[in-house]
C-alpha cells in the first residue's frame, strides 16, 4: 500500500518542544479515539516511538488495538487517527499510513524551536532531582597487587554508571571495599620480609602498589619453587601413590594438589599462615608491616585513580568489616531464616529460588564471605539508607550476588529489592588472558601510559598541534589517550566479554573516542571563530526549511535526555558511549553535506552555526557522563 500523505496544515502555535513529543502524540491519540469511536484509553497505554528508518516520519502509532472498536480496518483507523492529529496537534506536519501503522511528521519548526530551548538551557540532559539516593560500589581492590586492566574496566562502569545516575536525578553516593586483609596480604608481607632487605618505594623509585605486587609475584615465584623440590621428595611419591593416580597423570595431579601443598607441607605457607594469626590476634610488629605495606599501597592507587580521574565518597576496609553479619545470622536463625546442622554450621535453604543450599557461618563460629557481605549491606542502610545498591563485580561472582540477594530479601530488609549486581565480562588483550601471580597481568598505570604514548604518535603524525608547547601537546595528547582507553572500556555492553587493544582505541575511523572527540574539536573552531566575527547568537535564525541532515541531527539531540533515563535504569553507560558516537557520525555527515560559512542565506549560516553549537554542547556532556574530557586541539 501506498503511503497517504495528509494535506498541508494551516499554520498553528507550536508547543514547547521540551514537552516530551511522545506524551504530546500520546494524549492528542487518547482524545481522538474518545472521539472519533467513544473509545476510553490511557495515554501511556498508546504505543509511540520514532519511526523506523526505512520509512517516511518522525514518530509512529500503532492502532491495532483500536480496530475491533472502530469497527474499522487498521488503514481506515490510521488514516482518521492521522486526520484528527494534523487538525488538532500543531506539532503534526503530515501523516502516512503504512497498514496498521500511523505514521507522523513533525514540523520543522518544531525542530528549530526545540534548538533554541537547547541552546538556551544551561542543564539540558539533566533530569529533576528524583528524591532517590543510590550506592554504587566500584574498584574494590586487594592490597597486595597494583591496580589492572580488569579494575580498569570496573572502574570506569561505577564512575561512569555514578554520573549517568546523577544526570538522570538520583543522588549518588560512590563507595569501595578494600580488601585489606587475608593470605595474599601475607603473602606480600611475608615475601617482603623474607627478601626485601629493607627497601622502600622511595628507595627503589617505584610506585608503591607496585613495589608491593612486586613481593606479591616474588612471593609465588618462590612457593613454586618449593613446590618444585617437594615434588621430587619421597613425600610427594608417596601422596602421589596414596591416590591411586597413573603415571601419565601426574602433572595434573600436581596441578590439582598445590593448594594441599601449601596449606599442609609447605614451609612459605606455614609461615604466611601465621602471619595472618598473628594479624588476627594483633601481634604488633605484624600489624606494624601490614599498616607500612599498606600505606604504600594506597599511595600507589590514589595515584591511578587521580590519572583515571575518580573519586569515592566512602572507603570501607574489610580489616574493619570482616566480622560483620554474625549476629544478623543468628537473628535469623532464631526467626527459621537459617538453619543448623549437627556439626553447628549454619545453612540457608534456597532451592526454591533454584540455588541450593548454601553455608552461612562455619562450624567454628567463623563468618564466610556471603556473612561479611550481608552485615556489609546492612551497615550501609544504616548510614547511608540507599534506595539502590549496585555492586559493579565481574560476572565471575554472578552466583554470590544471586544467593547474596536471595538471602536479603528473605531477611526482610527493606532495601532488598533495589539491590542490583553490575555484573561486566573479562578483559583480555590481543596477546590473551593475564594472570596476578605470574606477573602477566597488565597494570593500570602502564596501559595508561601505552595509550597516551600511542595517541601522542597518531597526533604528532596528523602534525595539527606542531607549534604548541611541549606542555600543551602533552595535555592534548594525554586527553585524546585517556578518551580513546575509556571509551573504549565503555563501549562494549557491560556483560560482554571484550579484547582491548590500545593502537586500535586511539583510531580516527571507527567506533571510538578520538573518532567522537574530532567532531568536537571542529564544533569548537568553528564556533570560536563565529564568536570572533560577532555572528553566533541564540536569537532564532528565521530559518524555516530543514535540509534531511540538519533534522537528523536535531533528532538524535531530541532523543538525549530520554537515553540518559535508559542508560540509569539499565546501568549501563554503553547506551551513552554508542550515543555519541551517532551523533559525531551525524555531525560529520551534516558537516560533508552542507556548508555553514559559505551558507546559501544568513539564516541558514546562523542556524548551522546554533545546530553545531548545540552538538558540541551534547558532545561534551554526553562524554563526560563517561569521565572523558574532550581535546582542544587534535
Amino acid at each position: 500500500m501506498h503511503p497517504k500523505i495528509g494535506s498541508e496544515p494551516k499554520p498553528t502555535q507550536v508547543l514547547s518542544s521540551m514537552t516530551s513529543i511522545t506524551t504530546i502524540i500520546q494524549t492528542g491519540v487518547a482524545k481522538a479515539a474518545k472521539e472519533l469511536w467513544g473509545i476510553e484509553v490511557a495515554p501511556e497505554s498508546v504505543s509511540c516511538s520514532p519511526t523506523r528508518k526505512e520509512f517516511v516520519g518522525d514518530y509512529s502509532v500503532v492502532v491495532f488495538t483500536f480496530v475491533k472498536a472502530a469497527k474499522k480496518s487498521p488503514p481506515q483507523v490510521a488514516a482518521e487517527l492521522g486526520a484528527y492529529l494534523q487538525n488538532n496537534l500543531p506539532e503534526i506536519h503530515s501523516y502516512n499510513v503504512i497498514q496498521g501503522f500511523l505514521n507522523l511528521v513533525l514540523r520543522d519548526s518544531f525542530w528549530t524551536g526545540f534548538l533554541t530551548e537547547v541552546l538556551e538551557n544551561n542543564t539540558f540532559g539533566q533530569a529533576s532531582p528524583k528524591h532517590q539516593k543510590v550506592m554504587i560500589e566500584y574498584s574494590s581492590p586487594n592490597t597486595n597487587k597494583p591496580l589492572h586492566l580488569g579494575h580498569i574496566r570496573n572502574i570506569l562502569l561505577g564512575w561512569s554508571c555514578s554520573k549517568i545516575l546523577e544526570a538522570a536525578g538520583y543522588e549518588v553516593v560512590r563507595t569501595k571495599v578494600v580488601n585489606d586483609r587475608g593470605i595474599a596480604i601475607c603473602k606480600s608481607m611475608l615475601a617482603w620480609k623474607l627478601w626485601g632487605e629493607g627497601r622502600t618505594p622511595l628507595s627503589e623509585g617505584i610506585k608503591g602498589d607496585h613495589f608491593v605486587g612486586d613481593y606479591y609475584v616474588l612471593f609465588e615465584k618462590k612457593f613454586q619453587v618449593e613446590y618444585k623440590e617437594w615434588q621430587a621428595q619421597s613425600l610427594a611419591t608417596a601422596a602421589f601413590d596414596a591416590r591411586k593416580n597413573k603415571e601419565q597423570d601426574k602433572d595434573v595431579f600436581f596441578k590439582e594438589y598445590k593448594n594441599t601443598y601449601f596449606n599442609e607441607y609447605s614451609q612459605l605457607g606455614k609461615e604466611a599462615r601465621e602471619m595472618l594469626l598473628n594479624w588476627e590476634a594483633g601481634e604488633t610488629e605484624t600489624v606494624s608491616l601490614w599498616k607500612t605495606m599498606n600505606g604504600w599501597v594506597y599511595e600507589g592507587f590514589n595515584k591511578t585513580y587521580l590519572d583515571l580521574g575518580v573519586t569515592f565518597d566512602k572507603i570501607y576496609y574489610e580489616s574493619e568489616t570482616y566480622s560483620l553479619g554474625k549476629d544478623i545470622i543468628m537473628e535469623g536463625l532464631s526467626k527459621g531464616v537459617f538453619y543448623q546442622k549437627p556439626d553447628h554450621s549454619i545453612w540457608i535453604d534456597l532451592t526454591a529460588e533454584k540455588l541450593d543450599h548454601k553455608v552461612v557461618m562455619r562450624s567454628d563460629g567463623t563468618s564466610v564471605y556471603i556473612t561479611q557481605d550481608i552485615g556489609m549491606a546492612h551497615l550501609r542502610e544504616q548510614e547511608f539508607g540507599a534506595q539502590k545498591v549496585v555492586y559493579v563485580v565481574a560476572d565471575e561472582q554472578n552466583y554470590h550476588f544471586q544467593v547474596l540477594f536471595a538471602i536479603l530479601k528473605k531477611l526482610g530488609e527493606p532495601y532488598a529489592p533495589g539491590l542490583f549486581h553490575l555484573s561486566y565480562g573479562m578483559v583480555d588483550l590481543p596477546t590473551g588472558k593475564m594472570k596476578s601471580r605470574e606477573g602477566t597481568v597488565v597494570d593500570a598505570d602502564d596501559l595508561m601510559a601505552e595509550v597516551i604514548s600511542e595517541a601522542s604518535v597518531e597526533t604528532k603524525e596528523r602534525g595539527e598541534v606542531a607549534g604548541l608547547s611541549e606542555d600543551r601537546i602533552a595535555a592534548i595528547t594525554r586527553n585524546i589517550g585517556m578518551g580513546a582507553l575509556k571509551y573504549q572500556m565503555i563501549k562494549v555492553t557491560p556483560q560482554k566479554r571484550m579484547v582491548f587493544d590500545p593502537k586500535e582505541s586511539v583510531a580516527l575511523q571507527g567506533n571510538t573516542g578520538p573518532y567522537i572527540q574530532y567532531p568536537y574539536v571542529r564544533i569548537r573552531g568553528v564556533v570560536a571563530q563565529a564568536e570572533k566575527d560577532g555572528t553566533l547568537s541564540n536569537t532564532p535564525s528565521g530559518y524555516a526549511t530543514l535540509e534531511p541532515a540538519e533534522k537528523g541531527l536535531l533528532q538524535q539531540l531530541y532523543h538525549y535526555p530520554k537515553l540518559i533515563e535508559e542508560a540509569a535504569g539499565a546501568y549501563d553507560p554503553s547506551l551513552i558511549a554508542n550515543y555519541c558516537y551517532d551523533l559525531a557520525k551525524l555531525y560529520n555527515k551534516f558537516w560533508h553535506d552542507l556548508s555553514i560559512f559559505n551558507a546559501e542565506t544568513p539564516e541558514a549560516r546562523l542556524f548551522r552555526l546554533q545546530l553545531s553549537k548545540a552538538t558540541g554542547k551534547v558532545l561534551a556532556h554526553g562524554m563526560g557522563l563517561l569521565g572523558i574530557e574532550m581535546p582542544e586541539r587534535m
